[in-house]
């Protein structure tokens, strides 16, 4: 996102057009009621046998005491699992698995019909472009791999019929779907670059979960009455 945020600024000073088409284009189950079994029956047994002998009734009642000592101590363990659970990584989307290898991304994409369009090496690290995973719009994806290792998804949306209130209302969907899913995601940009005759917008929020983080973009580029709009999901193993 940033590197087209880069581009399009070394490329402004020529035609915007250009600039434009090579640059900028970048439940809950329903909660179990358990009552306290144990209580109740020797609650029962005390009523209809009151000719039961006392040492019986008194091991009933020893054992009945006991009773919310045992519940704390399953509430204490059931509790001590909540942290691992929130640390669990993001997952890549489509139903990949991080540290999927390059093969088998390869062969998953061919069976979905979609085209790898380019494979380029960056920086120690190849990055492929892919077109046409099914996906209301769902422009391209990039997908990283470092040492032959699947670390990092982009998606990359666009909608050239939307209004700027629409993408507006696009990404308060994503962000509040994610916020759910996340916990509140942290505001990492929001900027508005009127130095040149291109106005760039650009507002990013991230969500950190264990070793992956999650990137959520809005960015846009307008000249007159030429505009530009994406928004861009990331997900990335750290």
């Amino acid at each position: 996102m940033f590197a087209i945020q880069k581009n399009l600024d070394e490329k402004s000073r020529k035609a915007l057009p250009s600039a434009f088409t090579n640059t900028v284009r970048g439940k809950l189950t329903d909660p179990h009621r358990t009552g306290n079994v144990a209580a109740q029956f020797a609650f029962v047994s005390i009523v209809a046998f009151p000719e039961m002998p006392s040492n019986f009734l008194r091991g009933i009642k020893n054992r009945t005491r006991n009773i919310p000592l045992l519940l704390a101590v399953t509430a204490a363990l059931l509790l001590s699992t909540l942290p691992a659970l929130a640390l669990d990584d993001i997952p890549p989307p489509f139903g990949f698995h991080w540290n999927d290898s390059m093969t088998k991304v390869e062969q998953v994409l061919l069976g979905a019909k979609a085209k790898i369009v380019t494979k380029e090496k960056k920086e120690k690290r190849n990055v492929w472009t892919v077109e046409g995973l099914v996906q209301p719009g769902l422009k391209r994806t990039l997908f990283t791999f470092k040492e032959g290792f699947l670390v990092e998804v982009e998606l990359q949306y666009e909608y050239p019929d939307w209004s700027i209130e629409r993408y507006n209302d696009r990404m308060g969907e994503i962000r509040r779907y994610f916020d759910a899913k996340f916990g509140t995601g942290k505001l990492v940009s929001r900027s508005r670059d009127t130095d040149s005759d291109v106005i760039q917008t650009l507002v990013g929020y991230q969500w950190i979960v264990g070793g992956t983080m999650l990137e959520l973009f809005y960015f846009s580029a307008q000249r007159d009455m030429m505009v530009f709009r994406s928004i861009t999901v990331t997900y990335k193993a750290i």
